[in-house]
């Protein structure tokens, strides 16, 4: 019975990962195909003291398509690979509908999609192994 009852937990933990995976790949092809591209300035983040390991996100700033002028939170942090220094400009997909969804070209980071895709997968066959050998 409590095999059961854990079978059940992680299985539902699983289909629930995965589908966070599979939303989350959907909204980056939905808004890098169907939107609209604008060039970003990033700007430093407030409290961003350089040299720190882990510096908090940027703000990147755009101008629609219509002339209204977005400032959101970068939806990537910066690498050491992919730096978000300020004052310099990267490439954005929006969503004209709701221009505070932005993908950032080249920094699109599914990889994150991809692994709650495969933990949720695992998750949910560890949930069939566990009720094949219960039952």
């Amino acid at each position: 019975m409590v095999v059961a009852v854990f079978a059940g937990i992680t299985g539902v933990c699983g289909v629930l990962a995965a589908l966070a995976g599979a939303a989350g790949l959907r909204e980056v092809r939905r808004v890098r195909r169907f939107g609209e591209v604008a060039r970003a300035l990033v700007k430093r983040a407030p409290g961003d003291v350089s040299g720190e390991p882990w510096p908090p996100r940027p703000s990147l700033q755009f101008a629609t398509s219509d002339g209204r002028v977005v400032e959101i939170v970068s939806p990537v942090p910066p690498s050491r690979r992919l730096r978000l220094l300020d004052g310099e400009t990267v490439l954005v997909s929006y969503d004209p509908a709701d221009p505070r969804s932005v993908v950032v070209h080249r920094r699109e980071r599914v990889g994150l999609e991809y692994g709650f895709i495969a933990a949720g997968s695992v998750l949910v066959l560890v949930c069939g192994v566990l009720l094949v050998v219960v039952g």
